[in-house]
């Protein structure tokens, strides 16, 4: 417990918190172990890819221009394409966020009248706004005619196999949307297992439908990945788990060769696809990924301890210490609004990037109540450093996620939980009134 004594030396926490959290990880060391095994796996993984493509320095030299035959780029899209189970891959830093690049692999494949079926419900709030549902903005898919349609979950929270068959079976839709992490909503993340199960029920009850997952946060947290059970195409922004902390933007689309053709064909022009686009800052895009795995470990020891330690200060959370990982985000249920913000602009004070503010609720563009964000990220909006955000809606939960050091997470969880302390949102037992 020797580094927790030596918090006080910088912070001003309460030292019950501090005997709390230490609490907290020595009865989470079981489940940690078993983040390691995987962590090592994924390790082994990336590095022999990175082997077998024979990386050399000359590949993280810089293009211009149009960016014709740029060999790091082409080499870094291969390597994705070998990771995520895909035929081919696109990783591109024109490509904005994780939306982005499902827009991308939306609109390159969709036509007018084609079904794009949600198979795990609503999607998250940006993505629906892309779709065509409120709130209405131009470009939306649905001003192109094509149409949307979803499978609910079911009572436990689970994908609706049964109603997922007869859905896909009756509509033939030309895609179906699997979203893996939960967005802002309190159902399971689907792991590869879920994957799988869901595929194989579309491919069923239509094999010409297109799978597309959308990976966010689910990237080395499991053996496997997507394309490896049967997605035709997997996408992912490059600022949360493969970008390590590292790649300053970015984003990537894996799968069959002829769908990520058309995908790079919409990104650039068609004709032009893959062949075309500068690209700099390439080390760190390739050390992003090789360090990968290991930012995925201490994000998910970081989840896991969380989960522990506000479970024992009362609070629900979601999933439990003892579940599998599915995903790096974990869920914790504050029941106010008070708690909501206090907690985000405590989790703001043990950031190294603008420790000095405080996030308060805003309207975002795509989201219908007001967001709070917090993380003292050295990328904007990286969420694979250490943040925290969630809408002001009922029941009033924060979604944590990343934290490339384990260390600076504890110092964070603390930090959060004593805001709330003091402004006497909850007590520890055996407080005194």
């Amino acid at each position: 417990m020797d580094w927790l004594c030596d918090i006080n030396n910088f912070f001003d926490i309460d030292n019950r918190l501090i005997e709390k959290l230490y609490k907290a990880e020595v009865k989470s060391k079981e489940y940690l172990e078993t983040v390691d095994v995987i962590s090592s796996f994924n390790h082994f993984k990336v590095l022999k890819a990175f082997q077998k493509e024979g990386v050399t320095e000359y590949h993280f030299q810089d293009s211009t221009g149009y960016g014709y035959g740029d060999l790091g780029r082409d080499t870094l899209d291969r390597i994705y394409a070998k990771l995520f189970g895909g035929k081919a891959g696109l990783v591109r830093p024109q490509i904005v966020s994780g939306t982005h690049a499902l827009t991308l692999a939306l609109s390159a494949l969709l036509r007018p009248g084609d079904i794009l079926l949600s198979a795990c419900g609503r999607p998250y709030d940006t993505l629906t706004t892309v779709i065509g549902l409120k709130p209405l903005v131009p470009g939306n898919l649905g001003e192109w005619g094509i149409k949307y349609a979803e499978v609910e979950l079911d009572e436990y929270e689970q994908p609706n196999l049964k109603e997922l068959f007869g859905a896909v079976s009756s509509l033939k839709p030309r895609m179906c949307l699997i979203q893996r992490s939960r967005g802002y909503s309190l159902r399971p993340s689907l792991g590869i297992e879920d994957l799988s199960k869901i595929i194989d029920t579309i491919k069923k009850a239509n094999k010409d439908t297109i799978c597309l997952v959308d990976n966010c946060y689910g990237e080395f947290v499991e053996r496997q990945e997507p394309g490896e059970v049967g997605a035709d195409l997997s996408v992912g922004s490059l600022i949360k788990n493969p970008g390590g902390g590292l790649a300053p933007g970015g984003g990537y689309i894996v799968g069959r060769e002829e769908l990520v053709e058309r995908v790079a064909a919409r990104l650039t022009a068609p004709g032009l696809g893959a062949e075309l686009g500068a690209f700099n800052d390439k080390r760190l895009y390739y050390q992003g990924l090789y360090l990968a795995p290991l930012v995925v470990r201490e994000a998910l020891y970081g989840a896991i301890v969380a989960a522990t330690f506000f479970k024992d200060l009362g609070y629900a959370v979601n999933p439990l210490p003892d579940t599998p990982r599915k995903d790096i985000v974990q869920c914790i249920v504050l029941g106010s609004s008070e708690a909501l913000v206090a907690f985000c602009q405590g989790l703001q004070k043990g950031s190294p990037i603008e420790s000095m503010t405080r996030p308060e609720p805003a309207s975002l563009p795509g989201y219908k109540d007001p967001v709070i964000m917090a993380g003292g990220t050295f990328i904007q909006g990286s969420s694979i450093e250490l943040s925290a955000d969630a809408p002001l809606r009922e029941p009033y939960v924060v979604y944590l996620q990343g934290g490339q050091a384990y260390l600076y997470s504890k110092v964070a969880f603390l930090m959060a939980a004593q805001e709330m302390m003091n402004k006497g949102l909850f007590k520890i037992t055996g407080d005194k009134d």
